[in-house]
């Protein structure tokens, strides 16, 4: 392909992507397809010959467009948004197209620059202190797996990375159980252990952990042998929206000089409304670090997850690795490889810098606010639904539901909704029972397109109760 045919195909896929977008509603949210429907239309064997771009199109439309789940779809209401907002598509374009690997300031200084100062431009907006700085990374799993690694080599004295942990004792890490599964295989990355994940129950109206319970189990450990290294705590919770009161949290952790992370993955996004910070997000700035996705509910095209830092040293001391091809020389520069676990890094900093500007921070504000006034008003239609319950009152803009039946009617009317294609929900479970989550947060829905749940539950829990 040269480039003027590189230039007549893009056109082509921008006014494709354009009207994929204006006739989402009109497709099924979630895949119809079959396991292996799609698999059986791929050649077994790669081409010997070259193809024309009209062809592989077609191919596209036809073969895998059937077996896509939409997650721009504004009646996408399952696990959190994945958001793709209009410029934050265009600004992947441009970075595709200079196609830079931004590892180290000399190999694209704007990428390095442009990064720091979206950072702080999302300091301010969720209202962090002044001394926090911090990186960009794919996602919140990176960032959980880079702070458990902090913790690792802190507990250690810095010693893991060289010497291996054989000899060095069982380390511990607290959380709630109510944190997501990427705090679980951090620590088996890590090489901590499931077993030395020490989750305390979740309680109270945001479910989360008692620091009081978190206090007792530490104390209980260092009398075992164990030694304590951290505590993650959770605003915004995968299941439910549990969320963790952190002023005491942070009490315990002082009183052992743990290293803490918080994790904001999904949540963190509302708390550029300052209205929500009181509820959640007193005394953060205690907090070592702390991460939330601009890729979920902020509409920033996936992957972008900023991981602040309230001192990069201690994740310096344990990340940064520089053999002689990595050396820089001149004046001191930032080479953000050195925070992150991949040395490979694109330039996702130019998709918050084109979001930013183009919708400005009120209007992402209002979004926000809309997604939350929505799922109030939605919970209390569901409420309103003969026999149904709901389990778990909203936190934001997520709660949880159940219909009349036993859990295996619960995942029978989830699946019932979910191949009618309507909507897109996600079963979950809490206290031991089945439930259905419900969260509001893709970035173009409206208020009839959350409206549509209440109906469409009705009318298949109709059909199959």
């Amino acid at each position: 392909m040269d480039w003027d045919e590189f230039a007549g195909w893009s056109k082509h896929i921008a006014d494709w992507g354009a009207q994929y977008h204006q006739t989402l509603r009109d497709r099924p949210v979630r895949a119809q397809t079959k396991p292996g429907e799609i698999a059986a239309q791929l050649p077994s064997s790669p081409p010997t010959q070259p193809e024309d771009m009209q062809t592989i199109l077609r191919d596209f439309e036809d073969i895998v467009m059937p077996g896509m789940t939409h997650w721009q779809h504004p009646r996408f209401f399952a696990y959190f948004p994945a958001n793709a907002a209009p410029p934050s598509m265009l600004a992947e374009q441009l970075v595709n197209t200079v196609a830079s690997q931004c590892m180290l300031w000399q190999t694209s200084p704007a990428a390095t620059e442009v990064e720091g100062r979206m950072v702080d431009w999302m300091r301010q907006a969720l209202g962090l202190g002044d001394g926090f700085v911090g990186v960009i990374q794919d996602s919140a799993s990176s960032a959980t797996l880079s702070a458990v690694l902090t913790m690792r080599e802190r507990a250690t004295g810095y010693t893991g990375n060289r010497e291996g942990l054989a000899g060095k004792g069982p380390l511990r890490i607290y959380c709630s159980d109510q944190v997501h599964s990427s705090i679980d295989r951090a620590c088996w990355v890590a090489g901590i252990g499931q077993d030395n994940l020490v989750k305390i129950k979740g309680a109270g109206p945001l479910s989360g952990m008692d620091a009081k319970d978190l206090s007792a189990a530490i104390h209980k450990d260092i009398e075992a042998g164990y030694t304590p290294a951290g505590i993650i705590a959770i605003t915004g919770g995968t299941g439910i929206g549990a969320s963790d009161d952190l002023g005491p949290i942070l009490k315990v952790a002082q009183a052992h000089n743990l290293y803490t992370h918080l994790d904001a993955a999904w949540a963190g996004s509302a708390m550029i409304c300052p209205e929500y910070r009181e509820a959640f997000w007193q005394d953060v700035d205690g907090f070592d670090s702390i991460v939330f996705n601009p890729h979920k509910w902020l509409g920033a095209q996936f992957d972008c997850s900023i991981q602040f830092l309230r001192d990069p040293l201690p994740q310096l001391n344990t990340l940064k690795i520089e053999p002689e091809y990595l050396k820089t020389s001149g004046d001191a520069v930032t080479n953000y490889s050195e925070w992150t676990i991949p040395l490979g890094r694109r330039f996702r900093a130019l998709k918050l810098w084109f979001l930013i500007r183009s919708y400005g921070l009120e209007g992402l504000q209002q979004r926000i606010r809309n997604h939350v006034n929505w799922a109030h008003e939605l919970c209390e239609e569901l409420r309103a639904l003969e026999g149904f319950e709901i389990v778990t009152e909203p936190i934001l803009s997520l709660f949880s539901f159940r219909c009349p039946g036993d859990d295996a009617m619960q995942q029978r009317l989830v699946d019932r909704i979910n191949d009618d294609g309507r909507i897109y929900l996600t079963q979950g479970s809490f206290e031991g029972a089945k439930i259905i989550r419900v969260q509001v947060g893709q970035f173009d829905c409206t208020r009839e397109d959350v409206m549509t749940i209440p109906p469409v539950v009705q009318e298949i829990w109709d059909m199959i109760k």
